[in-house]
């Protein structure tokens, strides 16, 4: 491709050292450039790609898209959003996929993942190929392995050279996590969704977006800007519906699931055990059982997410329950990895996700018996959640463990603390700290009966440890398993 071939895609731009080259990627990361990649100046939260403008070059960098004049002698195209200037060019690059694929983004504080995962399942039980990208990685069916990625969202030149790749394999359909990040800095910018769906809004990464106003704002970027004749799917039960529902624009098709107020999908009748959930939904005028594999109301609200939006795809409902009852929990996701004691492991790393989680393990712990949670929270993220999480613990389990998560930068002790202003009193029979997290999972042999559930919350598929100077292996499901079970 050519320089001019990419600037005619701008609607405004400044040039210096104009000349016409040849581009053969895109690069924002000057330690990754190769030669011909155009380098995109982005400026993140940690970082300004401005200042490794000259290393790309050194790199091979044939060209510059930068929002200020740069003293490096290659030509500088001069943008007022390199972000969305790179959506703009990486679409293009990579010969604009999505406008081949039938794309449906799935958006929310949690359910992304499980949701995702249970539409690709429906589809391929309706003999329909689908791909899938989030936080696991991607893959390109359910049996596929997962290929790593680097965030929820990728940025748009990943993100478009994936979605190219699924096209040029003949996959129609492509699922995806959208996170909040990822539609404020334009990384599904360009992108041609044919659905989206909206799981919850509860607070989480406040850090960044400060304010759950703004935090909603960037979730609605997704319903904002579907087309005419798309679709898209919303939680009635949740307190932000009514405002998804309002941002929606005209000629799109609307459908609503939930539990307590009227929906167009509603979920009845629901009764949990160690083996899942039976319920029963509701549509139109139809009435289907379904027996899921899945455990707890929010995996109930996922379920529904992931039906409401098969029907949108005028998918039967017959297959949609079938695919529905066949799959199995998503990794990390209230997966349940001991018996005796019943040992979950949930990602759950957010108040509202914690809760969730947690209500879910009370209804299959024996009146007898005691609900053990252990949790921590990250580091350099939203502090505020801390105190609320802390709460949430010790409000709904019989015994506690406070540990490290992933840490960063900042001290454990210091995290561990914010945790326990939320805690109403340290009750040392009940309440117990422990930094080291594969000491605290060790730690709950010794304060648990074969009849308790245990909850291990907060890291869920992760298989790392991110510490100060370091990021280490280390995997819940890995060190409960050699405490209970002896592997």
């Amino acid at each position: 491709m050519l320089l001019r071939e990419i600037i005619r895609l701008l609607d405004e731009y400044k040039t210096k050292n104009y000349q016409d080259v040849e581009i053969n990627g895109i690069s924002y990361n000057s330690l990754l450039t190769k030669p011909k990649d155009i380098f995109i100046c982005i400026r993140g939260e940690a970082a300004d790609g401005h200042k490794y403008a000259k290393s790309a070059v050194e790199k091979g960098a044939t060209a510059l898209f930068c929002e200020e004049e740069l003293d490096v002698n290659v030509p500088q195209i001069i943008v007022n959003d390199t972000k969305r200037t790179m959506a703009k060019i990486a679409a293009a690059f990579y010969n604009e996929p999505s406008k081949n694929i039938n794309l449906i983004g799935v958006t929310g504080t949690n359910g992304k993942t499980t949701v995702t995962h249970l539409i690709q399942k429906i589809l391929e039980e309706n003999n329909q190929k689908c791909a899938l990208i989030g936080t696991l990685g991607y893959k390109l069916s359910s049996e596929d392995e997962y290929k790593d990625a680097k965030h929820t969202t990728p940025q748009p030149p990943e993100l478009q050279r994936d979605l190219r790749l699924m096209s040029d394999k003949g996959i129609k359909n492509v699922v995806m996590e959208v996170s909040s990040h990822s539609l404020e800095q334009q990384r599904v910018g360009c992108c041609d969704f044919d659905g989206a769906v909206f799981t919850n809004l509860t607070q989480d990464h406040l850090d960044y977006h400060i304010t759950m106003s703004n935090y909603f704002k960037a979730k609605a970027i997704l319903f904002e800007n579907l087309k005419q004749g798309a679709f898209a799917i919303i939680n009635s039960d949740d307190s932000y519906a009514r405002d998804f529902l309002n941002v929606i624009p005209q000629g799109v098709k609307v459908l609503t699931y939930g539990v307590k107020n009227d929906a167009d999908v509603k979920a009845e009748n629901i009764d949990f055990s160690v083996d899942g959930a039976k319920l029963t939904v509701k549509f139109q005028d139809k009435k289907v059982e379904m027996k899921l594999h899945l455990n707890g109301m929010f995996s109930v609200y996922n379920a529904l997410a992931a039906y409401a939006a098969a029907l949108a795809m005028k998918i039967d409902y017959k297959v949609i329950a079938k695919a529905l009852e066949n799959t199995k929990s998503v990794a990390g996701r209230f997966e349940i990895v001991n018996k005796k004691p019943l040992v979950i492991v949930d990602y759950a790393h957010t108040p509202d996700g914690l809760e969730n989680v947690l209500k879910a393990a009370r209804e299959l712990t024996p009146a007898t018996s005691k609900l053990i949670c252990l949790f921590g929270c990250g580091g350099d993220r939203d502090t505020t959640k801390r105190p609320k999480m802390g709460k949430i613990a010790d409000e709904l389990s019989d015994k506690v463990v406070v540990t490290s998560d992933n840490p960063r930068s900042e001290d454990p002790q210091l995290i561990i603390s914010d945790i326990m202003t939320g805690i109403r009193t340290v009750d040392t029979q009940r309440i117990f700290v422990e930094p080291d997290r594969g000491q605290a999972i060790k730690f709950l042999k010794s304060i648990s009966n074969p009849e308790d559930v245990i909850v291990i919350a907060g890291k869920g598929h992760e298989d790392y440890q991110i510490l100060k100077n370091e990021t280490i292996h280390f995997d819940d499901r890995e060190e409960a398993k050699k405490v209970f079970v002896g592997v």
